[in-house]
């Protein structure tokens, strides 16, 4: 069943299915009382601890050479995932959450432009239209906080799109042989290692309270799988598109917070939500659409050719001759 998936479609399931893990963490952030340094310090050794027994699971002894597959990404990647985990809380803390989640909806037009100019990778005029609604619709529903809160605050904030936008585009630009692209799960133990150096040698290596210490420990067990997915979505799709999934993340924390802490959101709030919504639905819909009338039409099967790109040997793909390849 899910070989028969479209592989865009397969990158969207994938990424999503991370979104609606990573959602609750914007409430844990808010419900945990220790300091940013003492946050950050657990944060980065459970996700760490996880990620890496993951990446040891699936390669073993030949973890070494995954991550040297991951090429410039093994420095970029795990840096811009540090950056983006710090400046999100420590902007949490300065400013209203309202601005920090602005910010984060910059991320789409950041990474489309980020790709554009850096790796040529251009995106159709459809999802131009679709991030520029989506966010626009994520902007409606932070719009009930802006203006509130420090200035250092919003600049801190600006690095989140930024990282999220470098993280997702130089790991989709990583292509290997094969159509799908180079597997950059495998360093993000780094990244967490860049998270909680600085951290401890900030006094982050202290035991927290009883409660705070059960929403660390739930983060460490909902965090991992969601960046791991979210992580996994370069492979399928432009850094721009795993972005523009991202802002999912803006309506579902909103939606938990509602659930859980009672807070009712604005008007404003669920017409973004619906803007967030049709908008993605839309585009998911004409992608279908469009691949079956090629189909219709006698184009060659994507599913297949990707299927049986991943079937030939990689000794072989690099024995043909270079005529072969081309």
């Amino acid at each position: 069943m899910w070989k028969r998936l479209p592989f865009r479609l397969r990158g969207y399931l994938i990424t999503m299915t991370g979104v609606l893990f990573l959602s609750p963490d914007a409430l844990l952030v808010k419900a945990t009382s220790v300091d940013v340094a003492t946050f950050m310090f657990w944060r980065g050794l459970l996700l760490g601890v996880v990620l890496l027994a993951v990446a040891l699971a699936r390669y073993g002894r030949e973890l070494p050479a995954a991550v040297r597959a991951c090429g410039p990404a093994t420095w970029w990647c795990p840096l811009a995932f540090a950056g983006s985990a710090w400046a999100f809380v420590i902007g949490n803390r300065l400013t209203a959450a309202g601005n920090v989640l602005v910010m984060m909806n910059l991320a789409p037009l950041v990474a489309a432009l980020i790709g554009l100019l850096v790796f040529g990778q251009r995106l159709r005029r459809q999802t131009w239209v679709v991030i520029v609604v989506c966010v626009g619709g994520a902007s409606l529903m932070a719009a009930g906080e802006i203006g509130q809160g420090s200035l250092l605050g919003l600049a801190v904030a600006l690095f989140v799109p930024l990282s999220i936008a470098i993280n997702t585009t130089v790991a989709s630009a990583q292509k290997g042989q094969r159509q799908r692209g180079v597997d950059t799960t495998v360093i993000l133990p780094l990244g967490c290692l860049a998270m909680l150096v600085p951290a401890a040698l900030m006094g982050g290596m202290q035991l927290p309270p009883a409660e705070d210490m059960q929403r660390l420990a739930l983060m460490g067990a909902l965090l991992p799988v969601a960046y791991f997915l979210i992580q996994t979505g370069p492979r399928y799709l432009p850094g721009a598109e795993v972005s523009l999934v991202m802002l999912l993340e803006t309506l579902v924390g909103t939606l938990l917070v509602w659930w859980w802490v009672g807070e009712v959101p604005t008007a404003l709030a669920f017409a973004g939500g619906g803007l967030i919504v049709a908008a993605m639905l839309i585009g998911t819909l004409r992608d279908l659409h469009r691949q079956r009338r090629k189909a219709a039409e006698g184009a060659p099967d994507s599913r297949q050719l990707v299927e049986r790109a991943e079937a030939v040997p990689d000794d072989a793909v690099e024995a043909a001759p270079s005529g072969a390849r081309d």
